[in-house]
């Protein structure tokens, strides 16, 4: 391990920070929070790491001291330069000024070593961005990141849950899941509204087949989109009752119904009908 182990999250050498609403900024501080998550991670000196929205450098200090490497991606063009002088006695940390939802972190990875990925993802695009980054696959070894509640909620719920619906499908088609631990809105400065959790989420290939993912989120999206209505009126402008009966689905359950490998069979099918199959 390399640079200084006397880091406090707390200690800055520039003015302090306003949280900017339109980064959606809420500084995590909670000492033992901190340390929660940096124990679940389990950060080990071979892994390559990449914080997303470091903020003031709570998490980044305590990561720096357990690892050899880590990147952190922050968008915000008055917290890069600091984040490089609080941590300027660390030659391993690379600060990249950059959206997170257009940024490749793949380009970071060392060759034989999937990235680990890390956060507390600003609220207002932790959805988009987990896409962003399921979209590089097993590039990435794990995510954990800290949500709204509600959010990692939907992420892990299944069939029949009060919560399950298009983002539970669309990511068990791309991932495991596994709700961690919930923090509350006294561990960050500005305190936000609603609770927060910590999620563990490891990309894999599908468990099933899927042949074509944007048809099969056109599914999922059409389906939860009148998630009341039985899946033949649901899904009718994409199949008939007929076609989901073939897929051998009753056409007159509701989408909160299905598993992910029952939708798949659905998207392979429209697939295979918009191919002229």
């Amino acid at each position: 391990m390399k640079g200084r182990n006397d880091f406090s999250p707390h200690s800055s050498p520039s003015a302090p920070h306003q949280a900017r609403k339109r980064f959606g900024q809420n500084f995590l501080h909670d000492s033992a929070v901190i340390a929660r998550i940096v124990r679940v991670i389990d950060p080990q000196p071979t892994d390559t790491l990449v914080e997303i929205g470091p903020g003031l450098g709570a998490l980044t200090g305590p990561l720096l001291q357990r690892i050899g490497m880590l990147h952190v991606v922050e968008i915000d063009r008055d917290l890069a330069p600091r984040l490089r002088e609080t941590f300027a006695a660390y030659p391993d940390l690379t600060v990249h000024l950059a959206d997170a939802l257009k940024f490749d972190v793949t380009t970071l990875a060392v060759p034989g070593r999937p990235l680990r990925v890390v956060g507390n993802l600003p609220y207002n695009i932790s959805t988009p961005l987990l896409f962003h980054l399921l979209g590089y696959g097993t590039a990435i070894r794990d995510m954990h990141f800290m949500l709204q509640k509600e959010v990692v909620d939907r992420i892990v719920a299944g069939p029949g849950d009060e919560d399950y619906g298009r983002l539970s499908v669309a990511v068990a088609a791309r991932a495991d899941a596994h709700a961690l631990f919930t923090v509350g809105p006294g561990a960050f400065r500005p305190a936000p509204k609603v609770n927060s959790a910590v999620v563990r989420i490891v990309p894999r290939p599908a468990p099933f087949a899927i042949d074509d993912f944007a048809t099969f989120d056109r599914v999922i999206t059409a389906a939860f989109g009148q998630r009341r209505k039985q899946l033949s009126n649901a899904l009718s402008g994409i199949l008939t009752a007929t076609d989901i009966e073939t897929a051998g689905i009753d056409p007159r359950v509701r989408a909160e119904q299905l598993s992910a490998e029952q939708f798949a069979r659905l998207a392979n099918l429209a697939r295979r009908q918009q191919l002229g199959e």
